[in-house]
């Protein structure tokens, strides 16, 4: 992991409406590297993804994306420098077949080819075994494995993904869980959001702790026992 940062944001402030949400995000994500946001609901995690791709009101501050500056181009010319973004709400088109919604979406013109198919299935076996059946017929879990996968196809290298494990059975994070290692061996670069906070320790080489729109914390996963009881009050309701 070396080189240009995958992801640089520098004092990012970030507004819907009226209402100051993120109030000077300062982070990196080296290429390569897995990286989670943590913190309590209303902290920004979310937030912070979305104004990494313009989803929010007004932006201020920095945010470079393969060394390119993206803080005024609008969302559609910042996907294309290779980000891929799973939200909490999936967002997979229900009456189209799962293999349909995978063949929808476009190739960015980054010199980085999307995964095929054979490899889409080959990361997702229960995809290709409902390949032929619509998005609305799909499990919770099936369906998130979709939205995953359909991101795969665009030749983005960096991912955002939202709360990809929330309310899923554990056998079906588990298999999140080695899709995840999977790219990593791949080479892609990622940036979770997750409540589950055992499930990201266990793919991210560092844990940034958010609370009122800023990161307060930043950890790695050796250091987290010795940091228990900090990190309990850090994640507490």
């Amino acid at each position: 992991m070396s080189g240009t940062p995958a992801l640089v944001l520098d004092n990012v402030r970030a507004w819907y409406g009226e209402s100051l949400v993120l109030q000077g995000v300062d982070f990196q994500v080296l290429p390569g590297e897995a990286v989670t946001l943590l913190g309590r609901n209303g902290a920004g995690r979310t937030t912070t993804l979305r104004a990494i791709l313009g989803l929010t009101g007004r932006r201020q501050g920095s945010i470079r994306v393969f060394g390119e500056e993206t803080l005024g181009q609008p969302t559609y010319r910042i996907a294309r420098h290779g980000i891929g973004y799973c939200p909490e709400e999936r967002g997979i088109f229900a009456s189209l077949s799962c293999e349909e919604n995978l063949k929808l979406p476009p190739l960015f013109d980054n010199g980085s080819p999307g995964l095929s198919l054979d490899e889409i299935y080959q990361l997702f076996p229960n995809l290709a075994e409902r390949r032929h059946s619509p998005g609305k017929a799909l499990s919770g879990g099936e369906q998130q494995m979709l939205a995953l996968a359909r991101i795969l196809r665009t030749g983005a290298k960096l991912l955002l993904l939202d709360e990809i494990s929330e309310g899923l059975a554990p056998v079906i994070v588990d298999t999140l869980g080695e899709a995840i290692r999977a790219l990593r061996s791949r080479g892609y670069t990622i940036l979770l959001v997750e409540q589950n906070f055992h499930f990201a320790a266990a793919l991210c080489d560092r844990l940034l702790f958010m609370e009122h729109g800023r990161i307060i914390e930043t950890l790695t996963p050796v250091q987290l026992e010795d940091q228990a009881d900090r990190v309990s009050r850090l994640l507490s309701v």
